[in-house]
């Protein structure tokens, strides 16, 4: 234990030393874009997701959301878990995301319309809410919203220093015209986050996943 954990632990009590642990834990919010649904891309999903239960410790967070209606709300979110620290609780807790996470594969129906930013809302409110320095959420996306005509959604988002990742997605049959529309909503949302104190990044290769963290 460092001089200055044991100095708070000395004037505060181990309460301290419990929300010291706790900053520098990490907690993933993964949202998936049901809007073109697609079992291949799916498998991608699926990939990542096991890779992050497997590299989550103890203590860390996890959700899972799906994006596919005009307004985001509670229904949407597939799975969310604090690990417990104890090991044993904390692997039956993973079996269980990932039974939770075969279900959702099996269920996931396509839809017209996707609510990127009420999405984007839910994530840092759990991220805020999970009390720790390393936030992320990974976004499986073309990132193009299909608005409704009552929502406002060109609005500045606080990201409070979270990780934003495109997981990089490009659907379309036509790949020169989608790549070109999708690199201008990279650009966007990239403005985007930076503008709300956010960090941005872009994944494509999925053999480097450690890049989530870095």
């Amino acid at each position: 234990m460092s001089l200055l954990l044991l100095a708070l632990a000395a004037c505060t009590g181990q309460d301290v030393i419990g929300k010291l642990d706790q900053q520098e834990k990490r907690a993933v919010y993964v949202l998936v874009d049901a809007s073109d649904y697609d079992n291949k891309e799916f498998a991608d999903v699926q990939k990542v997701l096991r890779y992050l239960l497997k590299t989550l410790q103890p203590g860390e967070s996890l959700a899972l959301a799906r994006i596919d209606s005009g307004s985001f709300s509670e229904e949407d979110i597939v799975a969310r878990m604090t690990f417990d620290i104890r090991p044993s609780l904390s692997n039956a807790q993973k079996r269980a995301f990932l039974q939770m996470l075969d279900n959702f594969s099996k269920q996931a129906r396509m839809s017209e319309e996707t609510d990127i930013t009420g999405g984007v809302l839910q994530a840092i409110e759990y991220l805020n809410d999970a009390g720790t320095r390393s936030k992320h959420i990974l976004l499986f996306s073309d990132l193009k919203e299909e608005e409704r005509e009552d929502h406002v959604r060109d609005f500045r988002v606080n990201f409070s220093g979270a990780n934003v990742v495109a997981m990089y997605t490009d659907k379309s049959k036509n790949k020169e015209t989608i790549s070109k529309a999708y690199a201008k909503r990279l650009v966007h949302w990239q403005s985007r986050v930076e503008q709300g104190m956010g960090n941005w990044k872009q994944i494509s290769d999925l053999e480097q996943l450690d890049a989530i963290f870095k």
